[in-house]
């Protein structure tokens, strides 16, 4: 994909009213086509909270005890932290996410139903891109987004945990940059900057579950480019796979495992 620019530099984002309450088996790509009411454009990209997308896909699933529901959704847990309300869990879910809570959410959602990410958040963006494209005539782009936190940095913003029809990392390395000096390391994750933008304007509590994002034209590509998984860090490269409590106990354990194996083997010879 293109490293350039629009050429006016102008990024305008604003969100599609009309949205009611999401309910199992909806159409959303009929729906937000209804809300689109031909205002979108060639080039433009669509980023749609994951809420209404688990919603549609009949996600939601009765359980008065959340913390079973994280437990069902996690691969791998990655950091524990006790508090005054209980305990924090940072997983692994079953989407290959590393999220407080294994994204798990109860917000907007009725009393003792939790809301579970979408099964596969790719395929259903490239379902509803698919869809939009058809419907509008339009070359398209599509986020699904959800809320996460960072390492070393407090709040939250918004990530991709799905995409389609669009360029989720512009990968820079092996350009120059303005001196000419040669970029080693640089790859944008415009995905999550277009959803942490969209954020902006959708809110967490406006009822807006979709935005607009226009002027990055130049990421919109056809339907083959990689989804929002392709940001997901391999294990082999991630400095911080662990919690320090977590890494401390593996550690601890790795080395006793090997010290008494030692001590067997002597005493194996003696």
């Amino acid at each position: 994909m293109p490293h350039d620019l629009p050429p006016d530099g102008e990024l305008t984002v604003f969100t599609l009213g009309g949205f009611g309450e999401i309910v199992a088996g909806a159409d959303l790509a009929s729906l937000i086509a209804a809300a689109v009411d031909s205002r979108l454009i060639d080039g433009d990209i669509l980023a749609i909270t994951s809420k209404i997308v688990s919603k549609a896909e009949g996600r939601q699933r009765a359980a008065t005890d959340r913390e079973q529901a994280i437990t069902d959704e996690t691969v791998r847990v990655v950091a524990t932290r006790a508090h005054p309300g209980g305990v924090t869990r940072i997983v692994q879910n079953r989407q290959g996410l590393i999220m407080a809570a294994a994204g798990v959410d109860t917000s907007n959602t009725p009393d003792g139903v939790v809301l579970l990410l979408p099964v596969d958040p790719d395929a259903s963006a490239r379902a509803l891109c698919t869809a939009l494209r058809a419907r509008t005539g339009l070359r398209l782009g599509v986020v699904i987004t959800d809320t996460a936190g960072r390492p070393w940095r407090d709040g939250q913003t918004d990530i991709a945990i799905g995409a389609a029809g669009l360029a989720v990392l512009d990968d820079l390395r092996g350009t120059a940059d303005a001196s000419g000096r040669r970029l080693d390391v640089t790859a944008a994750a415009v995905a999550d900057e277009i959803a942490g933008a969209a954020d902006l304007v959708k809110g967490k509590t406006s009822g807006n579950p979709v935005a607009v994002v226009r002027g990055l034209a130049h990421l919109v590509g056809d339907m083959t480019l990689a989804g929002a998984s392709a940001l997901q860090r391999p294990s082999e490269t991630d400095m911080f796979r662990l919690g320090t409590n977590e890494a401390h106990d593996e550690g601890y354990a790795e080395g006793y495992a090997a010290g008494r194996a030692a001590a067997l083997t002597e005493d194996a010879f003696d």
